[in-house]
C-alpha cells in the first residue's frame, strides 16, 4: 500500500533544507519520522504510522516526507519472490512450502525465525547455507530432495536453532560433525539411510525427534541381515557400527604389519645368502692362486 500525505499546498521540490530538518528523525517500529517543529502532516504504508513536523514551510515539508518514506520503508526485509512472508506468535516466518525451489533462497530476511521449505526439490544444504539468519530457530526441510549435507551447512545457527526437520528426503549419510554441533530436536526418518558408525553416533550424541526415531531404517548395511530393520532394533540387538570398523582397522593393521615383517625377513635372507656366495666366490680365488710353499722348498735344496 503505498503512503499517501495529504496536503493542501503545492510543494516545490527543496531537498537540501529538508535533509537538514529531518537529521533529527528516528525509526522505530511503528513510527517512522518525528523530526522538532510545529506544522505537522501524515503518512501511512503497510501498518507504519509517520508524523511529519516541520518549521520551514510548505518546500521543506515535501522533501522531509521523501525522505522520511525512504526511512520508512523495510529494505532489510523483503521477502523471496516465491515465498510469504508473515508472522507466527509475534515472530517472522518464511513460507516457501511447495513452490519447486532446487536451492535454497538467498534473499531470505535476516530477521527470520521460522523457516518452511519443506515439499520442494533442493538437493544439496551447502556450507553458510544460514549463516546469515541468526535468528533463525526452526527450520523445515522435509519432502525435498535432499542427498548432501556439507559439514558447516548449519553454521551460524548452531547455537539459537530448536528444531530441524530432514525427514523424507535422499539422505544416505551425513557428516556427523554438521549435526552435533546443533542443539535442535532433529528429525532424520525416511531417508535411505547406510546404516554405519557415524549415524550411530548421531543417534547416541544428538538430540532426536523421539517420535521419529523408530523410522529411521537401514536401506544399506555392512552386513545383508541388517537390511529393512530400524536401526533402533539393530543397535539394541548388540550390534556396533563402530566396533566393526574398529575391527577392520585392526584387521588392516595386522595385515600390514605381517607383510613388513615379511619383507624384513626376505631382506634379511637375500643378505644372508649375498655375503655367502661372496665367502665363497673370495675363498675359490684364494684356492687359485700359486701356493709360495713349494717354491721356498725349491730354493733350499738349490742352496
Amino acid at each position: 500500500m503505498p503512503c499517501h500525505i495529504p496536503s493542501t499546498h503545492s510543494f516545490p521540490p527543496v531537498m537540501g533544507e529538508a535533509l537538514q530538518e529531518c537529521r533529527g528523525a528516528i525509526l522505530l517500529p511503528r513510527s517512522c519520522c518525528h523530526p522538532r517543529g510545529a506544522a505537522s502532516g501524515h503518512a501511512e504504508q503497510a501498518g507504519c504510522t509517520m508524523t511529519l513536523t516541520t518549521t520551514s514551510g510548505p518546500a521543506t515539508s515535501v522533501a522531509q516526507a521523501f525522505f522520511c518514506l525512504l526511512l520508512c520503508i523495510p529494505w532489510g526485509s523483503s521477502c523471496p519472490p516465491s515465498c510469504q512472508c508473515t508472522e507466527r506468535a509475534g515472530a517472522k516466518a518464511v513460507l516457501c512450502s511447495s513452490q519447486h525451489l532446487e536451492e535454497i533462497p538467498k534473499d531470505i530476511p535476516r530477521d527470520v525465525v521460522f523457516l518452511k521449505l519443506d515439499a520442494n526439490s533442493i538437493t544439496r544444504i551447502p556450507s553458510n547455507a544460514f549463516r546469515h539468519l541468526s535468528h533463525l530457530e526452526e527450520i523445515d526441510l522435509s519432502r525435498n530432495a535432499i542427498e548432501k549435507i556439507d559439514r558447516a551447512a548449519f553454521k551460524g545457527v548452531a547455537a539459537g536453532l530448536r528444531s530441524l526437520d530432514l525427514s523424507s528426503n535422499r539422505i544416505r549419510s551425513i557428516p556427523k560433525e554438521a549435526l552435533l554441533a546443533l542443539n535442535a530436536k532433529l528429525r532424520l526418518a525416511n531417508n535411505p539411510w547406510h546404516c554405519e558408525c557415524a549415524l550411530q553416533e548421531v543417534l547416541w550424541e544428538a538430540r532426536l525427534d523421539l517420535d521419529s526415531v523408530r523410522d529411521i531404517t537401514c536401506h544399506t548395511a555392512p552386513r545383508q541381515e541388517y537390511v529393512g530393520k530400524p536401526l533402533l532394533q539393530v543397535l539394541d540387538a548388540g550390534v556396533n557400527f563402530c566396533s566393526v570398523r574398529q575391527r577392520t582397522m585392526d584387521v588392516a593393521m595386522f595385515v600390514a604389519m605381517f607383510a613388513w615383517f615379511a619383507m624384513l625377513i626376505v631382506y634379511v635372507v637375500c643378505y644372508v645368502r649375498h655375503n655367502r656366495e661372496d665367502s665363497c666366490r673370495h675363498r675359490d680365488y684364494l684356492s687359485s692362486l700359486p701356493s709360495a710353499q713349494p717354491r721356498a722348498e725349491a730354493a733350499s735344496t738349490a742352496l
